[in-house]
């Protein structure tokens, strides 16, 4: 084969070259080398490491000029023979502003030839190392006050950075910037070799800032247990917050960009709840709303894009992310219990169903994300021209059908970004959204034949755990049991598939390989999407799924001194080892254990779970007093703890299992965040009772489907009546 070594790069040994063209062949005849450089017939002209893995975004790289490494013992041998510094870029495969620094910098060969020359260069996907991506996010916030992907670091041999920042522009003024990347490739190359004394003390001023930033804010368990668990005034602070900088109008908050965890809706609800305060409802149901609306959400397909880059919810990122998806799903499902609104039903099946169509591989687990780019334009494939769809919906022959959609939608001749129109809803009208499926069927067909974005099919344990959950938590609502099925099928998936030789939890899965050893939030996640999927089921092996994932989590990664780890001590020891403190666009892990240990203490009466939530609470007391916007999640297990927990269960006799369909219906209608469902037939009740204790003395009364809701153990009376059921769960305090 000829040599395919990147410009200015040691030849690639024959086996190397071999193994790579090896991997590009099992491809197949429809792999397209992403990049530029190709000769007369179509073939790449370079190769690099990228080529063995299986993650999309590293696979995007293979063919660059720049003669990638991945993340490896390999990369920092070299640059330590070499004595070079390491440049490590860090980013995601549907990350607009990777795929220009690509574009600009990684696919330039001057470039790539000076990289080659001076440096060992690096790829990290962030999503399979989100440990790597902490450590450096940490450091380029420490040296430039705020972080981003692509995120640019610079390090020792060491792994110990020195300089860093985001995108950087190719060279100096480009996009408006001082500093471009190449200039900035020799400044920096030049203070390595010929000033190692400064590079030494940058890197150990910045090392002591990440570890202090990343395991530094906890101090001991004692000093901590010394503040005592929060209590709901932080809560009250945080709901204070989020009204003093609310946008009335859009919903959200009152700034742009705008990202839906931007307001923790969630949170909003239960306050609500527990206080009666309606401003509190007021501020979750607008936002749900203005983003419904808005560009933000695929009229025509469902799912929501990442954010808005305006305040008006209008002109989105058009990227879409799993997990924001699947958190959205449960905001609106647990919205439209509190309200009713048809609207937020409907957008939660719309998103569940985008899921289920475009998302869901063949064995039944979740595709991570879809780009924002299709033919090198961000936003392509989701945008219209007026006469466009004049001309596909006047073909429907009801010339009344296409004004009124233009109406609804908000399509103009000018357009309204960038000569294309964003379709959005201006005014809301579920029935004129009803008289309008038609027309919405024909434009998603026509939609459908465009070039659509790239997706990245690994399939993440965390990410799939919160679908789990969305589907399990929206099929129990919305009596949609294909959802709670399609949830099972994606447990099943990655409890059997995403496993290593050893048993353990793996992070992805791509291309028939499960890789990575889990992270915190792939076990805490997916614990949390199986207590979910048992509550939607109650087939007790989820929730011992989730007993057992649970306990792994506290053996893995918990400090006995209080919180818990990000990696487990089989990991990769890095510079620092995180202590996840922060909820961003996705939950941490550590919210989600917290709530999680709250949850299964109520199901299975075991104090140890209520130990283990508090020490974790106890923990975080500090943040959460200080910062309590930072753990909005963390605050649901708050809030779980404030409120005393109903046990509800529902037992029927072994031949009436459909008669106990109203009751079920019942507790699904209800906003219910501070409870455990259990449900069996009078048969299985003794064997479920050595899981779920509550269970143990419940039966069906006088050969009827029988509730019992009860707290600390009282029960109300048995009831076997839907309206009698209705009417103890509305009663306060009950």
């Amino acid at each position: 084969m000829p040599d395919a070594t990147p410009p200015g790069a040691d030849p690639l040994a024959a086996e190397l070259q071999a193994r790579l063209a090896g991997a590009i062949a099992l491809r197949g005849p429809a792999y397209v080398p992403r990049t530029h450089h190709l000769d007369a017939d179509g073939r790449p002209l370079f190769i690099n490491r990228l080529a063995l893995e299986t993650s999309p975004y590293l696979l995007q790289h293979a063919h660059n000029p720049v003669n990638w490494f991945p993340w490896g013992d390999e990369a920092f041998a070299e640059a330590r023979r070499l004595g070079r510094p390491v440049f490590l870029s860090i980013g995601y495969s549907t990350c607009h502003w990777c795929h220009v620094m690509e574009a600009e910098s990684f696919e330039d060969a001057a470039i790539a030839r000076f990289l080659n020359r001076h440096y060992v260069a690096i790829k990290v996907d962030r999503e399979e190392r989100p440990d790597i991506d902490a450590v450096y996010m940490s450091a380029v916030q420490q040296l430039t006050g705020a972080g981003g992907w692509p995120m640019s670091v610079w390090l020792t041999a060491a792994r110990e950075p020195f300089f860093g920042g985001t995108y950087f522009p190719p060279r100096d003024g480009g996009r408006g910037g001082p500093r471009g990347f190449l200039p900035l490739l020799g400044a920096l190359s030049d203070t390595f070799q010929r000033d190692p004394d400064r590079v030494r003390q940058a890197c150990t001023a910045l090392v002591e800032a990440i570890r202090h930033d990343m395991q530094g804010a906890y101090g001991t368990g004692g000093a901590d247990a010394a503040i005592g668990l929060p209590a709901s005034d932080v809560i009250d602070a945080t709901v204070a917050h989020y009204r003093q900088s609310f946008d009335a109008r859009y919903g959200g908050l009152s700034r742009a960009p705008k990202f839906p965890s931007h307001i923790p809706v969630r949170l909003l609800l239960r306050y609500h709840q527990r206080t009666g305060d309606a401003d509190a409802l007021r501020m979750a149901t607008l936002t749900l709303e203005k983003m419904a609306a808005g560009g933000l959400y695929d009229q025509l397909g469902g799912g929501f894009h990442r954010y808005s880059t305006d305040v008006r919810w209008l002109v989105p990122h058009f990227e879409k992310m799993l997990y924001d998806n699947a958190l959205l799903v449960v905001a609106y499902a647990e919205a439209f219990q509190v309200t009713g609104r048809t609207d937020f039903a409907r957008v939660a099946r719309e998103t569940c169903d985008y899921i289920l169509r475009e998302m869901t591989d063949a064995g039944g687990g979740f595709y991570s994300a879809t780009d924002a780019d299709s033919e090198g334009e961000e936003g392509r494939f989701f945008v219209w021209r007026e006469d466009e769809i004049r001309r596909e919906l006047d073909a429907l022959g009801d010339g009344d059908t296409t004004e009124r959609f233009l109406a609804h939608y908000d399509v103009h001749p000018g357009g309204n970004w960038e000569g294309h129109t964003i379709l959005n809803v201006p005014h809301p009208d579920e029935a004129a959204w009803e008289a309008l499926a038609a027309a919405r069927a024909r434009l998603y067909a026509v939609r459908a034949r465009r070039t659509p974005p790239l997706r990245d099919e690994k399939i993440l344990a965390a990410w799939n755990g919160l679908m789990i959950s969305a589907l399990a938590v929206a099929g129990r609502i919305l009596d949609a049991p294909h959802y709670v099925a399609a949830a099972v099928r994606a447990a099943d998936f990655v409890l059997t598939r995403l496993r290593g030789a050893d048993g353990g939890l793996r992070r992805s899965f791509k291309d028939g390989q499960a890789r990575q050893a889990a992270f915190l939030d792939d076990h805490a996640f997916l614990a949390a999407g199986l207590i979910d999927l048992y509550e939607a089921t109650f087939d007790v092996r989820h929730l011992r799924d989730a007993l057992a994932l649970a306990e792994t989590t506290e053996r893995l990664f918990a400090d006995p001194a209080g919180a818990w780890f990000m990696s487990s001590e089989a990991h990769e020891g890095l510079i620092a080892r995180e202590k996840p403190a922060y909820d961003g666009a996705e939950p941490s892990g550590t919210s989600v254990a917290l709530l999680n240990a709250l949850r299964l203490g109520v199901l299975t009466d075991d104090e140890r779970w209520r130990q283990i939530a508090e020490r974790g609470l106890r923990a975080h007391a500090r943040v959460l007093g200080e910062r309590p916007i930072a753990m909005t999640e963390a605050l649901l297990a708050v809030d779980f703890l404030a409120t005393t927990p109903r046990q509800i269960a529902v037992v029927w006799p072994d031949s009436a299992a459909a008669a106990a369909a109203p009751l079920l219906a019942v507790v699904g209608r209800h906003f219910l965040p501070a409870r455990a469902l259990a449900a069996a037939p009078e048969s299985a009740v003794a064997a479920l009772a050595q899981t779920i204790p509550f269970v143990g003395d419940k039966v069906a009364q006088g050969g009827r489907p029988t509730a019992y809701v009860c707290r600390h153990g009282r029960c109300k009376l048995p009831v076997s009546d839907a309206a009698g059921l209705e009417a103890q769960l509305r009663e306060a305090g009950s």
